[in-house]
């Protein structure tokens, strides 16, 4: 099913668009959405990607190791204190 949209030009713009009525104008915009649509799309992807990679960094950084310490055992110990 299509959703119909409306669009306001100038009188100039559209007398141009009148020289050139064999251009399915229709098209070129359903293609200039399309387009705009994928590229904003690309923009959110690039975002997360850099989040992701930050909050990887963080962790890293975050994460130490403890001399002595070894968290199976302590989960181990922990579930054999419920019992």
């Amino acid at each position: 099913m299509s959703t119909i949209i409306s669009v306001r030009i100038n009188k100039e713009l559209k007398k141009e668009m009148d020289k050139l009525s064999y251009i399915n104008w229709s098209e070129v915009i359903r293609q200039a959405i399309e387009k705009k649509i994928e590229e904003e799309k690309s923009k959110i992807r690039e975002r997360d990607i850099a989040r992701i990679k930050r909050a990887s960094e963080i962790t890293r950084k975050l994460r130490r190791r403890i001399e002595g310490w070894s968290s199976v055992e302590e989960i181990r110990r922990w579930r054999e204190s419920r019992g």
